[in-house]
This record gives C-alpha cells, sequence and structure tokens, in this order.
C-alpha cells in the first residue's frame, strides 16, 4: 500500500497485494477500498492504513517512496508491520444479486468460449489431415503418370532401336554395286543420295520413309528404284513411298488433309439429306380441324397446307377451320397416312363386352304401377309397401327414395318404380332407358277404362312391355270386374279368362287383400321373360329420378341392370359424373354393394342427372371427364338446333321411310269428340296396305297435352289434332323437342294428307320405253379397246350412255349399257334412223354381224295408293 504525504483528502491510496491485485482507495473513505477484477467483477474491502515507520531497514533506500515501490511479496509484511505490531484480520463484504449474476454470466461466456475454441482447433486438424490426404494422393497419381510415361519412353526407344537394327541389316544385305552412297542415321532424317554426277546436276530431295512393320519411329532409309518406275494410278490409297528410279523421285501419295475434309463434308450432307427425307406419319383427324393444327399434325409449314386447299379451290388460311374430307384429301396429297376419328370415339367400350350365357343369373323383375287418377294407384303401392315382409321384420320402411324391392317371402323379390304417371315413364323410355320389364295397369272396378287408362295402355304398348292389370276397390259394393274386362277387350287387352294372355288380378288396397296374388302374377310373368344379369361386371343402369338435397348435394336414385355397384367406384351419367361416396337403400340403410334390379341412392355426382339418363362404371376419372363432355356438347347443340329439327322432322321421317329404315308411319290422334275419332281411325285404316300402314300409337278426345307430345317424341310420330288445339306447355315442349303438330277441321283433308304421305313411303315404279334398233353391219377388232360393232340405226335413236340389250335371233343375250357411240371417229350424243356409227358395249365382247342392239331408257315413276 502507498499513502503519499502532502496530499488532500481525497487522494488515492494504491495497495498491491501478494496476489498481484491491486487495492485501489481514497482517504476520508471510512477505510474501505474496491477490489477490482476481469470481467467487470468488483467487490469492496475494508482495510487500514499505517503510516511507514521512519527509520529504515537494511537494505531498503528509501522512505515511503520506497515503500510504495517494494516487490509484491513483501506486501505482507508491510501490512502486519506496525504500530501494535500485531495483525488484524480482513473483513469482506458479501456479494450482491447483481455481482453474482453477472459472475455466474461470466463463468458461462468462458466455458462457450472454450468449446468454439477447442472445436474450432479440432476442425482445424481434421481439414489440415484432408488436405494432406489429398497431396499424398495427387503426389502418387503424379509419380504413377511419370513411371507410365517412362515406361511409353522406354517402349518406343527398345522399338526404335530395333527397327535401325533392322535396317542396317538391310542395307548391308544389298549388294554392293546398287548400294547407293547414303547415310544413315537414327536420330535425324535420311534422304537417298543419287550418283555423283547427277547430284551435281540436280539436287535430290528428302522424303520419310516407313518400315515395313509399322512401327513407331520411322526409320528412313534409302533405297535404289528398279528400272520401270511403278506408279500408282490410285493416289488416295496406300502408305507415302518415295521409290528412286534413275535419280527421279516417285511417291504414291495418300489422302491429303483438303481431300479428307472434303469426304467428311460429302457424308455430313448426305447424312443431313437423309435426315430431311420426308417421314410417312399417320395423321389423326377429328371432325373438324384448323389448317395450322393440320400442318402441325404433318410436321410441315402452314402456308404449304394453305397453298394446296388454294389448288382444290378452298380459299383458305391458317386460323381456318376445315372438315375431315378435305383434311383427309390435304393427308394423302402430302403422303401421309390419314386416320380418321370422331367425337363419338370416347364411347368405344362403354359398353363392355357381351355376356356368357354361362355368367348370367336370373335377376328381379322391374314393375311400373300406372293407371287413371284417383282408381287407387297411390294406395296400392302404400299397400304393396307394407306387404313387404323384409320391411316389417326390419320395423317398417323408414324412407321412400322412389324406388323399392318387395319380398312376400316366396320365389323372387319384386322391383317397383314409383314413377308420377305415364308422362315419366314415356319420358324415361324416350331417353332410351328400357327399366321396366312389367307394368301393372290399375283400373278401379265402379269406374271401369277410363281415358288416362288408356293412355297408359298406349305407352306400354309402345314400348312393347307386358301388362298385369289389377282390378281394385274390389271392396265396394257397385265393384263390377266383368265390366272392366269387358272393356279391356276394346284396346286389345284380352283376359285370361276369355282366352287370351293377360292376368287381371281382383285386389283391394284399402282391405289389403289380394296383393299376394298380384305379386305372384308378377313373378309368373318375370319367369316367362326369363330376366337375367351378369353380376360379375361393371354395373351399367338408369336414373330413375334425382335430386339436390342442400346438406348431402346430389343424390341419384339409380337402379342397377347388370353388374354390381361398389363404393368408390367411377359413375358417368349423361353430362355429368362423379365417385360413388356412399350408397342408401329402400330401408335407408347404408349399403356397399347393389346387384342387378336393385334401387340405391348414390351420393357424389358433381351435378343433377335428367331421369331415364343411362349411368355406367369407368375405369378412370379422366375417361369419365371425357365422356361427360361429349354429351355436355351434344346436349347444346341438340338443344341450339332445337328450331331447326322441329322443320324438318318430317322430311327425315320420309327420309327414313323411303330408305327402308320404316314400314308404317305413326301417329297420336286426338280429336273432339269420339265419333271424329272413331271416323278417323277407320278411314287410316283403309288407307294401310301390305308395304305401308299407320300406326296409331295413342287416340284419345280432348286437347293435346304434354304427355301426348312426349309419347310421340319417344316413338318419332306425328301429332293429329282435329278441333282440337294444343295447351302452352305442349306447344313448348313439341318446339324444343322437334314433334311435329298438324291441325284439322275436315276429316278428308286429314285423310288426303296422310294418303300422300303413305304414298311418298312407297318405293318408286320402274317403267322402260324403248327407244330405237341398230343392226350390226361388220365387227372391228381394236387393240386395247376390243370389238367395236359398226351398226346402222335402222328405227328410232340411240343415245350414248343408254341401256341396250344385245338380240340373236330375237332372244336377249345380254343386257348392259352402252359404252361408246361414234360417228366417223368422234363422238356423237345420239344417232338418228338411217344413219351409220360404232357402238361398243360395255364389259362385253361376243357380238356378232347381224345381231341386233336395242337401246332403252328406264324411269321411275312415284306410286300412289
Amino acid at each position: 500500500m502507498t499513502d503519499n504525504k502532502g496530499q488532500d483528502r481525497g487522494e488515492r491510496i494504491s495497495l498491491r497485494t501478494g496476489s498481484g491485485r491491486r487495492l485501489d482507495a481514497r482517504r476520508g473513505e471510512g477505510q474501505t477500498v474496491r477490489q477490482s477484477f476481469s470481467h467487470g467483477r468488483s467487490k469492496a474491502v475494508a482495510v487500514e492504513v499505517k503510516r511507514a515507520p521512519t527509520g529504515r531497514r537494511p537494505g531498503l533506500k528509501g522512505g515511503a517512496e520506497d515503500t510504495a515501490t517494494a516487490p509484491a511479496t513483501e506486501a505482507p509484511k508491510q501490512q502486519t508491520t506496525g504500530r501494535g505490531g500485531g495483525r488484524r484480520p480482513m473483513v469482506l463484504k458479501p456479494l450482491t444479486e447483481e455481482e453474482r449474476r453477472a459472475r455466474q454470466q461470466a463463468l458461462v461466456e468462458a466455458r462457450q468460449r472454450e468449446d468454439e475454441e477447442r472445436k474450432r482447433a479440432e476442425e482445424e486438424a481434421r481439414r489440415e489431415a484432408e488436405e494432406a490426404a489429398s497431396r499424398e494422393a495427387a503426389e502418387a497419381a503424379e509419380r504413377e503418370a511419370k513411371e507410365a510415361e517412362a515406361a511409353r519412353e522406354q517402349a518406343d526407344a527398345d522399338a526404335r532401336a530395333k527397327a535401325e537394327a533392322e535396317a542396317r541389316a538391310l542395307l548391308e544385305a544389298e549388294p554392293a554395286e546398287s548400294e547407293p552412297a547414303a547415310a544413315t542415321t537414327a536420330d535425324a532424317d535420311v534422304a537417298p543420295v543419287a550418283p555423283p554426277e547427277e547430284r551435281a546436276a540436280k539436287p535430290t530431295p528428302t522424303r520419310p520413309v516407313e518400315d515395313d512393320e509399322g512401327a513407331r519411329g520411322k526409320t528412313k532409309r534409302a533405297k535404289t528404284a528398279p528400272k520401270v518406275a511403278r506408279r500408282d494410278d490410285n493416289r488416295r490409297g496406300g502408305r507415302i513411298v518415295i521409290d528412286a528410279e534413275e535419280g527421279d523421285l516417285v511417291e504414291r501419295r495418300g489422302p491429303s488433309l483438303a481431300a479428307l475434309r472434303r469426304r467428311q463434308e460429302r457424308e455430313r450432307r448426305q447424312r443431313h439429306v437423309q435426315s430431311t427425307e420426308p417421314q410417312v406419319r399417320e395423321v389423326v383427324l377429328p371432325e373438324t380441324i384448323t389448317v395450322s393444327e393440320l400442318a402441325n399434325r404433318m410436321a410441315i409449314r402452314g402456308a404449304e397446307v394453305v397453298k394446296s386447299l388454294m389448288k382444290m379451290g378452298v380459299m383458305a388460311n391458317v386460323t381456318a377451320t376445315i372438315d375431315a374430307d378435305t383434311a383427309e384429301l390435304i393427308v394423302s396429297e402430302f403422303g401421309h397416312t390419314p386416320k380418321r376419328v370422331s367425337e363419338a370415339d370416347v364411347l368405344e367400350g362403354l359398353e363392355g363386352p357381351d355376356d356368357d350365357a354361362g355368367d348370367l343369373q336370373p335377376r328381379p323383375p322391374v314393375v311400373t304401377v300406372m293407371g287413371h287418377v284417383d282408381h287407387g294407384k297411390t294406395s296400392l303401392l302404400d299397400a304393396l309397401r307394407n306387404a313387404n315382409v323384409v320391411a316389417s321384420e326390419a320395423g317398417g320402411i323408414t324412407q321412400h327414395i322412389g324406388a323399392y324391392q318387395i319380398d312376400i317371402g316366396t320365389g323372387m323379390p319384386v322391383t317397383f318404380i314409383d314413377t308420377p304417371g305415364h308422362a315419366a315413364f314415356t319420358e324415361m323410355r324416350a331417353r332410351g332407358a328400357k327399366v321396366t320389364d312389367v307394368v301393372i295397369l290399375v283400373v278401379a272396378a265402379n269406374d271401369g277404362v277410363m281415358p288416362q287408362t288408356i293412355e297408359a295402355i298406349s305407352h306400354a304398348k309402345a314400348a312393347g312391355v307386358p301388362i298385369v292389370v289389377a282390378i281394385n276397390k274390389m271392396d265396394l259394393p257397385d265393384a263390377n270386374p266383368d265390366r272392366v274386362k269387358n272393356e279391356l277387350l276394346e284396346h286389345e287387352l284380352i283376359p285370361e279368362d276369355f282366352g287370351g294372355d293377360v292376368q287381371c288380378v281382383p285386389v283391394s288396397a284399402a282391405a289389403r287383400t289380394g296383393l299376394q296374388e298380384l305379386i305372384e302374377a308378377v313373378q309368373v310373368q318375370a319367369e316367362l321373360l326369363e330376366l337375367k344379369a351378369n353380376p360379375d361386371r361393371e354395373a351399367q343402369g338408369a336414373v330413375v329420378e334425382a335430386r339436390l338435397d342442400r346438406g348431402r348435394g346430389v343424390i341419384a336414385t339409380i337402379l342397377v341392370q347388370r353388374g354390381t355397384l361398389h363404393v368408390g367406384d367411377i359413375l358417368v351419367c349423361g353430362a355429368h359424373w362423379g365417385r360413388v361416396r356412399a350408397m342408401i337403400d329402400d330401408r335407408g340403410e347404408q349399403v356397399d354393394v347393389a346387384g342387378p334390379s336393385v334401387p340405391v341412392e348414390v351420393l357424389g355426382l358433381d351435378g343433377v342427372p335428367t331421369a331415364g339418363d343411362r349411368f355406367d362404371v369407368v375405369d378412370s376419372e379422366k375417361r369419365a371427364r371425357d365422356i361427360s363432355a361429349y354429351h355436355d356438347r351434344k346436349l347444346r347443340e341438340a338443344q341450339m338446333a332445337a328450331g331447326v329439327v322441329a322443320k324438318g322432322s318430317v322430311d327425315d321421317l320420309f327420309k327414313a321411310l323411303q330408305e327402308g329404315s320404316a314400314s308404317e308411319l305413326p301417329v297420336v290422334i286426338k280429336t273432339d269428340v269420339h265419333g271424329s275419332l272413331e271416323a278417323i281411325r277407320a278411314g287410316l285404316e283403309r288407307l294401310s296396305t301390305d308395304e305401308v300402314k299407320v300406326r296409331v300409337l295413342h287416340a284419345g278426345v280432348g286437347g293435346i297435352t304434354e304427355s301426348d307430345v312426349t309419347l310421340a317424341r319417344a316413338s318419332k310420330a306425328l301429332v293429329l289434332g282435329f278441333n282440337v288445339r294444343a295447351n302452352a306447355p305442349a306447344r313448348d315442349l313439341a318446339k324444343r323437342d322437334g314433334v311435329d303438330i298438324r291441325y284439322y277441321a275436315i276429316i278428308y283433308e286429314l285423310l288426303d294428307e296422310i294418303k300422300d304421305m303413305l304414298g311418298g313411303m312407297l318405293a318408286p315404279e320402274s317403267r322402260e320405253t324403248i327407244t330405237g334398233h341398230a343392226e350390226i353391219r361388220e365387227v372391228f377388232n381394236i387393240t386395247k379397246v376390243g370389238k367395236v360393232a359398226g351398226c346402222r340405226v335402222v328405227d328410232g335413236l340411240v343415245k350414248r350412255g343408254s341401256r341396250v340389250r344385245l338380240l340373236r335371233d330375237d332372244v336377249v343375250v345380254y343386257d348392259g349399257e352402252l359404252a361408246s357411240l361414234k360417228r366417223f371417229k368422234e363422238d356423237a350424243r345420239e344417232v338418228k334412223e338411217g344413219f351409220e356409227c360404232g357402238m361398243s358395249i360395255t364389259g362385253y365382247n361376243d357380238i356378232k354381224e347381224g345381231d341386233v342392239i336395242e337401246a332403252y331408257d328406264v324411269q321411275e315413276v312415284a306410286r300412289s295408293l
């Protein structure tokens, strides 16, 4: 400790301990000093300040100043030396919380620095080891390369030495008189030396000579050529050889670098020509294609396609659209192979292969209930549902989805489709969905056959479906089933009691009687039909109805017709598709599979399909999207062309009839009174013949309704209205679907127009008219043409291209067409009586003098009834 005399209070007092630490204090600070440590740490220390003794100790040169500068090891002695002569203990102040945290933080940082330094040292050591290993590997590779180079040089030296030795042996073996003055060295080129008198007159050039072995080191030697120089005309073959012939040098040269370059350039051009030769491609042609797309598929410029179209007389640019026929001509002109495709190709394979007879299994029949309003159709459906033993065992039907199965405990279950009347039935049939196997016609025993009953009979007959008549309301006192059977005879429904094939079952929906007999009658009818389907294939069927539910989305009630539907299958329903997320049966339970004739509700479609749409299971979502897009385009096109179809529907019908695809004219008749209806039906029956006839799909009294239009559309029939008109919905439906409605006020006008239509359906009559005769006077045999008859027209005239018969002794020996008609080597249009001409017959040369050629024309005359 240092105590400076003569200083004021507040002077700093320095104390250095034996450990090298310094304690600083100022006078008057209460005998306390602050001890400073590293990393910002410090603490307060209580000290006692003693004045140094005045007497000097031995070994000390000064007083107080020397004491302050004394070594650190003597500091303890100075502290213990004082007036009291005794040592007082040092009192240390405890550390504060802040100092303790600072000390802990300093320790943690010190440890982290030590860890980082250790890691850094390890990383540097690892890097140095890797660099040393890589340097060693490089040095080893360099040593190996040097050793290999030295071995190659040694081998080359050995080869050169061997070649030199062989060359010396060859020179020594030659005769002395023919040995030229030549100098052979191992390291320099050697030139053949000529005689002295020729060396003076002409310098001798030097050429390298390869040895016969073809070694690496080329040995140069001189050789005297024979008397006659052997020149090689093939300058592009062999090695470079120098021959000495009487002092002249003759060399055989190989191809030069320029020649090699020219050959490579020719080969390159040849390869380029081969690569640019036109390749025959198979060009896929849709129904319509743009010029630019066609050019891209043929890998040519669009301007070339436009040029070809202009040559054909088609003015188009690269953005124009051409049809498939024109595109096929263009593709064939450019030497490619056209392949015609259609948008309907996406439907190929959708039906699947035909089922084998061994895979077919019996399936439940599908029944539709039809009849007049208030005849108990709904009550009969409710009674049938309550008669379901399966439903009764499960606690009753909990949900009605428009289609359900009924099992009476014996025989095959029966699937019922609950459609709202015959209109929906015909709507489904019009869309190509033939889902019904049997029709139950409900007729009230007290009312008999009513107008809507007649319509239902017409719809069932048009579909070709057998009918089972259910005579309902047998519990009423005025029920008369015999009356119903007699009225059915008027509509060509002959009951079994009268010797027919129509089953009539008396039932009562209110009293729940006759229901089992009705189901048994349906089962018998199904056995006669032998209904079978293959369950082990992809599912196919029809949509019964569809709706949009707020909570579950699109719900479609479908009927599986063949195959088995599983949850997760991909369905295509008309213009919509989706994956089956869930299936619900008619009892409201979720099922995983649905077999043939099983109705289920399906969730997962992307849109609401139309009742009657067919559904199919496909293998991928891509194909499902393609098929639905195709159906969507066709639906939009049909909607846009509805007006055009309405105008041309009758013409299309006549065309189909004339082509032989139809032999009858289907009509739907509606009149104001029953008497007019009978008169019109009788008149139409008289117009029918063996070739053509009128088929009355439905005839009734009253205005034309939507049901009539729907029936006509399904059967492509005409609607004839006598003193009646169609209501507004029926007119809109007819305009949209292209159904032709014709109105009449006079029966004879209606019959005359139908007669003209039937007459147009008859095949035209062919009439033959003989135009002239020509006698063959001479027969000429012309090369590459055949036999030509020199004729004279004896009556009438002969026209070019006429039909002719060859008569020999008044017997027809050939009937064909006139190939050529000439007069004086010029083609003639016709030759009249008394003139001579030359004629040849197509495909016939057996003509003789004296034969007669008879010319005639064939005309087609329209027939009438």
